[in-house]
């Protein structure tokens, strides 16, 4: 697959270096919508936090319209992925993903990748609270575009950045007109249930000065992966349901002000992961409790696992015309709740019984873990006026953020999968006496992060045609944690009766910098040139139960330079356009999880390798070459590699073991990714029009996770196959009124998006998460 992948895209990347030159639209940008006239508008962003001109911003963004938002019914961070150069994801099941960016990942809790909605920062700043594995999936529905930059943001952005971000613009009130729209849908998945969708949203005016918008959505996500031991089938359906509502007052023209609140649950009856073949990846064949053969793909549970993850975000921005410069003030508060239950028997084998059991096979442990993220954010930022000499911002930001992880391990009947009230009774009291622990063990480790910044950025235009952008940031943070151990574990570990706690403090100050000097070739053309720093807050580190005076009580920052050159151009009438970049990634004091020795065992926490870097380029290349045709067509290569080995630990071999080791690729980094994209509208009477399209995805081969079982078992790293896919699409709008059809991996392809870490399944099993199979889908919308 990657042999033929690498020739395909070469191939197609010699067609696009004869193509003319424009600007990015459908999939990076959108040309017009479906029942629009033939203009294409300028793509205006906010990455630089001023409305400008995507033509003339010097670094490399990828924009997703409203247009192709609704025309390809993406509603999901999985669905969007496909359209942006040199993005992944790794996701375990919906509300559960990491997100990822030209290869920038090593694993671990701290995120690489930040998201905002809007002006706001959405989740934890620091792993403490696993922020990595829980990067918002927005519903995009009613958001009016996505944007996503790549390479290190730390200037305007700070923390976390130091991969990209990813932006959701949200569509905010309109004070000069009333306007609504609706959807319902229906989805049927091969081998799996039926799912449905419904949404709305609308547009008041209620004076001149003052607008309200409100949208609400729900949508079922039908399962397609059956459990054995409880026997359930398609079990893992999903319900993500919520709305937003927002505010525009303005009571001058100098003055606006705006609140928003966005609020989203997403609930999944089991995970989306099957299991499968350590080896070759395929489904499981024999049931591992009887022997039985099975078919499709399963996973085993004798507990009902769930996830729930609930998202709350409240802002209220004001922006004050004062003359000399704009004052813009964003005030938040954000919520992150995650409710996570899984059935670790198999991850613990025998310990239910031995602790729990009344014999033989009659007790299991499951493993409820609580996540909550409350995350206050305040920035102020002055900028002037749009200037043909010097463009100027300066701020400041503020975010003091609380995190807590509640973990316990809990008895439950193999027999019948509920949970048992059981206390176990120990004779290890002083003296002998019964001492009675309701829990086998019970982890709290609560968090505390704050953090000061200044900013600021300028452009100079220093001829007609050349400028020079320049940005800085001082950042101080402070981190605090207590960590709470208590349970029957300790005691029979040997470890003194009671709670067993922990504190841990950590300080870091950090600099970081942006330099991108960019040249106009002409009136729709421009090169650039970019370098850039970004870092990851550092923190304490989680210490475990038989961890000796010599365990790292804390881990460092990472920090990464970017150097990157690029080309965006188009034609005057927009008919082709071409966005390039090539680009350099060195990245140094990596964090990854390490795995260290303890006197209970080997186990796993937060640390430092030595350096990573990541090379590679990539184009996006949209032509329109008749009225209403339009074609994409985006290539993104990624070498993305280990320089070192990264840790390891002494098992009484000879020499270290390490789970990574120099020239191993980054976790979730595909050497290459395409996606070709092609969408057709002509008129069939009066005002009604028809359109179709498709949309063909490959990605190559993947590494997964550093994971050192599974080096000492096999001797090499899993690797995650490459596979194409490939989606079909057609509607009718008339007037007010349309309805979408969808055909989503028509070939019914069995590409995965993760494998978990060896032994956390039964035997020798591994997770593996799927890409939804073959869907059909239809849709029907009204506006007004």
């Amino acid at each position: 697959m990657a042999i033929r992948l690498k020739a395909f895209c070469l191939a197609g990347a010699a067609l696009v270096a004869v193509a003319p030159a424009a600007a990015q639209r459908s999939g990076a940008a959108d040309a017009a919508a479906p029942g629009a006239d033939d203009r294409v508008d300028e793509i205006v962003v906010t990455a630089q936090k001023r409305e400008e001109r995507l033509l003339d911003v010097p670094q490399s963004i990828s924009v997703v319209s409203s247009a192709t938002l609704e025309r390809q019914q993406i509603r999901s961070i999985a669905d969007y992925a496909s359209l942006v150069p040199g993005l992944t994801i790794q996701q375990q099941t919906p509300g559960q993903a990491r997100v990822v960016l030209r290869g920038i990942n090593t694993g671990g809790a701290s995120p690489t990748v930040a998201i905002y909605v809007d002006d706001t920062p959405f989740g934890s700043s620091t792993g403490q609270s696993n922020a990595a594995y829980l990067a918002g999936d927005i519903d995009t529905f009613d958001v009016e575009r996505i944007e996503v930059l790549r390479g290190p943001q730390g200037t305007l952005y700070g923390a976390n950045s130091l991969g990209g971000v990813v932006k959701y613009v949200t569509a905010g009130p309109k004070l000069d007109r009333l306007e609504g729209k609706a959807q319902a849908g229906l989805e049927t998945v091969k081998g799996g249930n039926l799912g449905w969708s419904a949404n709305a949203a609308v547009n008041v005016p209620l004076s001149g000065k003052i607008a309200v918008r409100a949208s609400g959505f729900y949508r079922r996500t039908g399962g397609f992966i059956d459990t054995l031991g409880l026997a359930r089938r398609d079990a893992n359906d999903v319900d993500s349901y919520g709305g937003r509502g927002s505010i525009l007052l303005q009571p001058t023209e100098t003055l606006t002000v705006r609140l928003s609140a966005l609020a989203q649950n997403l609930r999944s009856d089991s995970r989306a992961m099957y299991d499968a073949d350590p080896v070759t990846l395929a489904p499981q064949a024999t049931d591992p409790s009887t022997g039985a053969p099975v078919s499709g793909l399963t996973r085993t549970e004798f507990y009902a696992e769930k996830t729930g993850v609930d998202y709350r975000l409240y802002n209220g921005t004001l922006d004050w015309d004062a003359g000399f410069a704009t004052l813009t003030s964003v005030t938040s508060y954000g919520r992150l709740f995650s409710n996570d239950v899984g059935d670790v028997s198999y991850q613990l084998p025998g310990i239910g019984d031995a602790v729990f059991g009344t014999g033989p096979n009659t007790r299991g442990l499951f493993f409820p873990t609580q996540i909550t993220q409350k995350k206050f954010t305040q920035e102020l930022r002055l900028a002037s006026p749009d200037n043909d000499r010097l463009e100027w911002l300066v701020g400041g930001y503020y975010t003091h953020e609380k995190g807590r992880i509640f973990q316990r391990y809990l008895p439950f009947d193999l027999a019948t999968g509920k949970a048992v009230d059981q206390t176990l009774v120990l004779p290890v009291g002083p003296g002998g006496a019964d001492v009675a622990f309701p829990d086998f063990l019970v982890a709290n480790l609560a968090s505390v992060y704050k953090e000061y910044a200044g900013f600021g950025s300028a452009t100079w235009h220093v001829g007609p045609r050349f400028d020079l952008t320049g940005g800085v940031r001082y950042s101080h943070n402070r981190q605090s944690t207590v960590q709470s151990l208590d349970g029957s574990f300790l005691p029979l570990s040997g470890a003194p009766i009671g709670p067993d706690t922990s504190r841990g403090r950590s300080s870091e100050n950090v600099f970081t910098w942006s330099v991108s000097p960019r040249f106009e070739l002409g009136d729709h053309a421009s090169i650039y040139a970019r370098a850039a720093k970004g870092y990851r807050p550092g923190g304490p580190n989680v210490v475990p139960p038989g961890a000796g005076p010599d365990f790292p009580r804390r881990f460092e920052a990472d920090t990464l330079i970017s150097y990157e050159l690029g080309l965006r151009a188009e034609t005057p009438g927009h008919g082709f356009s071409v966005d390039a970049s090539v680009y350099y990634l060195d990245w140094r004091n990596i964090q990854t999880t390490v795995t260290y020795q303890t006197s209970l065992g080997p186990v796993t926490g937060d640390g430092n390798g030595d350096k990573a870097r990541s090379k590679g380029a990539e184009i996006t290349v949209t032509a329109r070459p008749a009225r209403g045709f339009d074609l994409t067509a985006s290539i993104a290569y990624s070498d993305a590699k280990l320089k070192d080995d990264l840790p390891g630990i002494d098992i009484g071999a000879p020499a270290l073991i390490s789970p990574g080791l120099k020239g191993d690729r980054l976790p979730y980094a595909p050497e290459w990714t395409v996606d070709l994209s092609g969408d057709y509208r002509w008129s069939i009477g009066g005002d009604a029009e028809a359109f179709v399209g498709g949309n063909i995805r490959l990605i190559s081969d993947q590494a997964t996770d550093f994971d050192l079982a599974y080096r000492l078992t096999y001797g090499r790293r899993l690797t995650i196959d490459g596979y194409a896919t490939a989606d079909l699409r057609a509607g009718i709008e008339t007037g007010r009124f349309n309805v979408q059809f969808q055909v989503r991996n028509l070939t019914n392809s069995r590409g995965l998006i993760n494998a978990g870490r060896f032994q956390t399944r039964p035997g020798t099993l591994v997770n593996a998460s799927p890409i939804r199979p073959r869907s059909f889908g239809v849709t029907l919308g009204a506006s007004f």
